[in-house]
């Protein structure tokens, strides 16, 4: 009888766990790299990487942080249901001339809970050819 308690009992916690990775929020970006190409110095340094929640729960982005002082991450304050689709804002200080290869880590409750975007490109002195 006891053997019988402890094997029902483990069966359904893992029952339960094979639940609990089915019910996850799920983030999906359009692209994980954004290029800027070549642009002027002073020009708008705005960008946005966007993304859609393809789980079932809601996706709620506790963090986004850059691998730098000049590139401003911008993220979502309320959580994104599921099917339905959000932004990250990054804005790049194009004050600063030369490459741009920088990373932003995005932090959330979804399956995979650290997800790394970049931008890249070049920003050119004035009147630069």
């Amino acid at each position: 009888m006891m053997k019988k308690t402890v094997l029902m009992l483990f069966v359904g916690l893992l029952s339960l766990g094979v639940y609990a990775q089915e019910s996850a929020a799920k983030i999906e970006f359009k692209s994980e790299t954004i290029d800027y190409g070549e642009i002027e110095k002073g020009s708008d340094g705005v960008r946005v990487f966007e993304f859609t929640n393809t789980g079932s729960v809601p996706l709620v982005i506790s963090a986004v942080k850059s691998s730098c002082g000049c590139t401003i991450p911008k993220k979502p304050e309320d959580p994104i249901l599921p099917g339905k689709t959000g932004e990250i804002q990054v804005k790049y200080d194009t004050k600063r001339v030369g490459p741009i290869r920088k990373a932003i880590t995005v932090t959330s409750n979804a399956d995979t809970p650290t997800k790394v975007l970049k931008i890249k490109g070049t920003v050119k002195a004035e009147g630069a050819k």
